[in-house]
């Protein structure tokens, strides 16, 4: 276990959106502060425009100029910037959006620094944060690019579902050229060793979804999954992993076959996020996987047709704070089981 209560930093998000509004809903329950000290990346300018509009009159924040002067029992602000940002509640907004991004570059750079511990993020436009030089594909993308991990996996998990991606934001008619042997046991063994280091899961049980109707059904329906799916599986059983399929994904999820098994590999994102967000929407998380640093997102985006209503529900973000909590916990006790293992004594009768 953690000998702190771990500093969660927390990205504002889109402001136009439902971020902030959850993120308040998280903390207005002091009890949240007996697990961790909050830290917003953002504008306490930006959470008073909020809180008046919801007229939320219990909430309250810390406003503070450095890290080092968090109070443990309060919801913690740093002013990413101090200028005055025109904020339109459910609208799209290009210029709103740089100040998304903002707060994500100040968090990223104080996880780096060990300033904190975790980073939740709340939604952000993908569209807004990039242009045609530099695209933005993601959070995901973001932070592996930051921490130099080109191999992540975007991994959904609720309390009894997990499904990673193969491939994240992918348009469709590109996801076959990028689903290779290579890259699927890659995932694999970042699952596997995820639900060990991070969920505390030993020995799990993984399952791959293959990538055509009926997972290729032989072969006469796309080669892929005969060609570089199964071969990844084959060669991941070999090295004593517990992973099974290729498996169709309608008769997976629709026969229930999911319940059984600790970690699902979906090869694109409406394969694996459709069935998880069907299940479990509203309780999952979105974590990456793959990284030397925690963090966490809510299931869900930034619900511009909502924002402002005071409708959002706080749920799957409060999960996601606690989910951080919970891998900064397991992956201290995993370390320390596995930082000195015991090495096998040869003994005299057993040498030829």
């Amino acid at each position: 276990m953690l000998k702190h209560k771990p500093k969660i930093g927390i990205t504002i998000g889109d402001l136009n959106g439902i971020g902030i509004e959850v993120i308040m809903k998280t903390f207005v329950n002091e009890k949240m502060f007996d697990f961790c000290v909050p830290v917003v990346y953002g504008s306490s300018k930006a959470f008073s425009y909020h809180k008046n509009l919801l007229v939320m009159k219990d909430f309250q924040f810390n406003i503070v100029s450095a890290i080092e002067k968090l109070k443990p029992n309060a919801l913690n602000i740093l002013n990413c910037w101090e200028e005055e940002v025109q904020i339109n509640i459910g609208k799209a907004d290009k210029t709103t959006a740089f100040y998304a991004l903002k707060a994500l570059d100040a968090a990223a750079y104080d996880l780096s620094q060990n300033k904190i511990d975790a980073i939740v993020t709340a939604p952000v436009n993908k569209s807004l944060l990039g242009d045609s030089q530099k695209p933005f594909n993601g959070q995901t993308e973001f932070f592996g690019e930051k921490f130099s991990s080109p191999d992540t996996l975007m991994f959904m998990v609720s309390e009894n579902l997990k499904v990673g991606l193969v491939t994240n934001h992918t348009a469709i008619k590109d996801v076959a050229s990028k689903v290779n042997k290579e890259t699927v046991l890659k995932k694999i063994k970042l699952m596997a060793h995820s639900l060990s280091r991070d969920f505390s899961i030993n020995k799990p049980k993984l399952v791959v979804l293959g990538l055509n109707p009926h997972a290729g059904e032989n072969g006469t329906i796309g080669q892929e999954d005969e060609e570089h799916i199964l071969p990844a599986i084959e060669i991941a059983k070999a090295e004593g992993i517990l992973v099974f399929g290729p498996f169709s994904a309608d008769g997976f999820f629709g026969s229930g076959s999911y319940k059984y098994y600790d970690g699902i590999l979906a090869m694109y994102h409406d394969q694996g996020l459709i069935p998880f967000k069907t299940l479990a929407f509203g309780q999952g998380v979105n974590f990456t996987a793959g990284m030397p640093v925690v963090r966490t997102s809510p299931d869900h985006g930034v619900g511009y047709n909502i924002a402002g209503q005071n409708t959002a529900s706080p749920d799957s973000f409060r999960e996601a704070v606690f989910l951080a909590i919970d891998i900064l916990h397991n992956r201290v006790s995993y370390d320390e089981m596995h930082q000195n293992p015991i090495k096998k004594t040869v003994l005299a009768s057993e040498v030829p």
